[in-house]
Parts: structure tokens; C-alpha cells; sequence
């Protein structure tokens, strides 16, 4: 009876996470006038909370499959409304930078949370549907977070935008409570503490590195030190990961050949994607110089083209061509509308040129971060569902921050979505043959046991 309610509860946690990591940006401009921000401060308050939602993914995902599930969404719920709170009564810099830290906690328990219980209760083409559906909330929650966040400036001021997200969070929160199952208890499991303190620093070192680029460049003081911590760090965890007795990455996730082509594609579809919503809000501002109440409602189309594509079209793509060819599909259009943002002017048509873009971007989100997710799903058990689901936000909103990175180099973006269709292709093309070659040895093998047997 509860089954279709529980999963709309999870489907709309993604969409305020996607909500809450969108809703500030085009309000940034107005809070960083209203507050006298200087440009650290202003770039600061957008990248923190980026800092740690990508750097709390992956252990918040190990902890939910250690820890309960459950306990782990209502927890990020309950943090994302305590940020809002923080948020909504701040009069200064510093307490909205603490307001979103809060909140990003928050968001980086809820959705792996959220995720991995889809996962561990689909399969099939119900799991397809299932994830269509997160996918869609996912667009239409970015999509909405910039439309809204702009009306609601713009009508009620800034603070509104927190009293929007923590409302959102806090009624998940209270129908989580309701209907999310607590679940049988399972095998007691450790948590490997070392391990998620070096993933965790490591994490953090490498957002810090790429998100210090804007401002300071790729050869600064700061972003080479914080690389070089991060490949340290990382050295470490590979050391800690090979003596823990249930590692945060177990090697039924790791080992497997296909886990690491699809991260590598998720990361590069994840600059593409978020770079597709960051540079618009950009061009809709700053080059065509609308205010933030035209420049939400600019994004609204768009929003609806996210929705549609995710729950019409994107079942029927899947079942029919499988997720490696829409994930291609999917980079190939935004490609295209990266290369149409490059070419945009003060002069441009908003209805001729940067709508177009923004619709083939919708389509383009649409069609490739579902099917990744789905990809990576297939090669992680039920078991591990958490740090799967984990592995795909984070490698996404690792991709992400470095798409803010390079987003005024918008040549730069389209690379990286052509980069992941023919990646995820040549992913498609290898599995094939591999699979391939898998049953021609079985073959030889069954034909030499035949030989054997057939009397001489």
C-alpha cells in the first residue's frame, strides 16, 4: 500500500537537494550588494557549500549502509533544516557561509540516502523507471532552484530563499518519518573511521584545489598544495583501504572494470551539467543583463523541457537502446548547447539563441546523469548500495566543481560532454566484446569437453 508513497518521499528529496544546491545562484548578485561582500567572501559563500556536500558524499553513502538508511535521510532532512533556519535569521557573511556548510552536510546525507533505497527496492525495469523519475526531479529541481530563487529575491528578498529550502526539507523530513520502513536489522557491519577521515580530507583537498582556481589560478600556492595533500591523502587511503576488514570501497565495487570507466564518465558529464546551469544563469545576467526576477522565470522553460524528456521519453530510450547509448546521446546535445552558449553576445535573442541552448542542456541532463547513475548501479550489489550511490553523486558534483572551474572557458565544457559520450561508447564497445570474447571461451571450453568425452 505504501510502496508508490515511499518512493515519491525519496524522488522529492532529490529534488531539494537539487533545489537547495541551485537556489542561491541567482540570488548571489542581490545578497553580495546587500551584505557589502567582497569577491572572496561572495565566491566563498557559493563554493562552501560545494566544498562539503562533494566531500561528505562518499562516507555519508558508507554510512548509510552501515548505519540504516533511513536514519541517514532523516538525519540529512533535519540538517538541511537546520542550515535554512541559520540561513533565514543571518544578517552577515560569515553565518550564510555557516548556513550552507549546514545545509550541504545535509544534502550529502540525504541523497545517497535516498538513492540507495531506490536501488536496494528496484530492479529491472521498474529500477528504470524508478530512476527516470530521480532524474527528473533532479533537472526540474536545479531548473527551479534558479527560477524560483530569482522570483523569490526578487518579490521578498533573499532570506526567502532559505525559508523556501528549509520548508522543503522539513516536510521530507516529517513524511520520511512517516513512511520510510526502519528496516530489518542485518549483520552488524564496522564503520572504518580512519578510512572515512582520509576520504573525507581527501575530498576536501581536492574541491578546495579545483575550487581555488576562479579566483587564484591552476599554478597558485593554495591549489598546488592542496593537490599534492590530496594525492597523499590518497596514497593513504589506498594503504588504509587494503588492510580494513570492510573497507569503505569494497573490492566487489572497485575491482570491477566497468566501475571506473563509468566514474570517469560521470565526472565529466557532471562539469558539463553543472556548468550548462551555472554559465546560464551567468549569460541571463551578466550578458543580457536581465534582473533576477526575469532571469528565473528565463528558466522555467527549461525546467518543464527537463521534466518531460525525463518521464516521456527517457523510459522508452532506456528500454530500448539501453543506458550506455543514451548516456552517448545525452553528452552529444550538450555538446552542442555548450557550443551555442560560447557564441552568445549582449546582443544575442534570448528566445532565438540561449533558449534553444538551454533546451537542448534540459534534454542533454536528462539523457546522461539517470543512465550513468543505472550504469554504475548494475555493477554494485544491494549490499553496497550506499557507497555506490555515494560513487555517483560524488564523482558528479566532483565533476561539477570543476565545471565551475573552467565555466567562463565554454570551449572548455563542451569538451568535457564530448569527452563522456565517446568514453561511455567506447565503454559500450568494450563491454561488447569482452562479453564477446567471455562466450567464445566458454564455447571452446564446452567443445573440448565435448571432444573429450566422444569415444575414440
Amino acid at each position: 500500500m505504501r510502496e508508490r508513497p515511499r518512493l515519491y518521499v525519496l524522488i522529492a528529496a532529490q529534488f531539494v537537494v537539487m533545489l537547495d544546491t541551485a537556489v542561491l545562484n541567482v540570488a548571489l548578485p542581490t545578497i553580495s550588494r546587500e551584505l557589502a561582500m567582497d569577491p572572496v567572501a561572495t565566491a566563498w559563500l557559493l563554493n562552501a557549500y560545494f566544498l562539503v556536500f562533494g566531500g561528505c558524499l562518499l562516507v555519508a553513502g558508507r554510512a548509510a549502509d552501515v548505519f540504516g538508511r533511513r536514519r541517514m535521510f532523516l538525519l540529512g532532512a533535519a540538517l538541511m533544516v537546520a542550515g535554512a533556519v541559520i540561513g533565514f535569521t543571518g544578517s552577515t557573511d560569515a553565518t550564510l557561509i555557516v548556513a550552507r556548510l549546514v545545509q550541504a552536510a545535509g544534502a550529502a546525507a540525504l541523497s545517497p540516502a535516498a538513492m540507495s533505497m531506490i536501488l536496494e527496492s528496484t530492479n529491472g525495469q521498474a529500477r528504470a523507471r524508478a530512476m527516470s523519475a530521480w532524474g527528473a526531479a533532479s533537472t526540474v529541481g536545479g531548473a527551479t532552484g534558479v527560477t524560483v530563487g530569482g522570483m523569490a529575491t526578487a518579490a521578498l528578498g533573499w532570506p526567502a530563499i532559505f525559508g523556501l529550502t528549509g520548508g522543503a526539507a522539513a516536510l521530507v523530513l516529517g513524511c520520511g518519518f512517516w513512511l520510510l520502513p526502519a528496516g530489518a536489522p542485518g549483520v552488524r557491519r564496522q564503520f572504518d573511521g580512519p578510512g572515512a577521515t582520509l576520504v573525507t580530507a581527501a575530498a576536501f583537498a581536492i574541491a578546495f584545489a579545483v575550487l581555488s582556481v576562479p579566483q587564484q589560478g591552476w599554478l597558485s600556492a593554495p591549489a598546488l598544495a592542496a593537490a599534492l595533500g590530496s594525492v597523499i591523502l590518497t596514497g593513504l587511503l589506498v594503504i588504509r583501504e587494503r588492510q580494513a576488514p570492510d573497507p569503505l570501497f569494497p573490492g566487489t565495487v572497485m575491482a570491477r572494470s566497468g566501475v571506473m570507466m563509468t566514474l570517469v564518465v560521470n565526472l565529466l558529464g557532471g562539469a558539463a551539467r553543472i556548468a550548462s546551469f551555472v554559465l546560464v544563469a551567468f549569460l541571463l545576467q551578466r550578458v543580457l543583463r536581465m534582473d533576477p526576477g526575469p532571469a528565473g522565470m528565463a528558466m522555467l522553460p527549461t525546467s518543464l523541457i527537463g521534466f518531460a524528456v525525463s518521464v516521456a521519453v527517457l523510459p522508452k530510450l532506456l528500454a530500448r537502446f539501453g543506458p550506455e547509448r543514451v548516456v552517448s546521446a545525452g553528452c552529444a546535445l550538450l555538446t552542442i548547447a555548450h557550443l551555442i552558449f560560447a557564441a552568445a553576445t549582449p546582443s544575442s535573442s534570448y528566445a532565438v539563441q540561449v533558449l534553444p541552448g538551454r533546451a537542448l542542456a534540459a534534454a542533454g541532463v536528462a539523457l546522461s546523469f539517470t543512465p550513468t547513475t543505472l550504469v554504475l548501479a548494475r555493477e554494485v550489489s544491494q549490499r553496497d548500495a550506499g557507497v555506490g550511490s555515494g560513487l555517483a553523486s560524488a564523482s558528479a558534483q566532483l565533476g561539477g566543481m570543476f565545471g565551475i572551474a573552467v565555466f567562463g572557458a565554454v570551449d572548455a565544457a563542451a569538451v568535457f560532454a564530448a569527452a563522456a559520450g565517446i568514453l561511455m561508447t567506447v565503454s559500450l564497445l568494450w563491454g561488447r566484446r569482452t562479453h564477446s570474447d567471455d562466450r567464445g571461451q566458454r564455447g571452446t571450453s564446452s567443445d573440448n569437453r565435448v571432444r573429450q568425452e566422444v569415444p575414440r
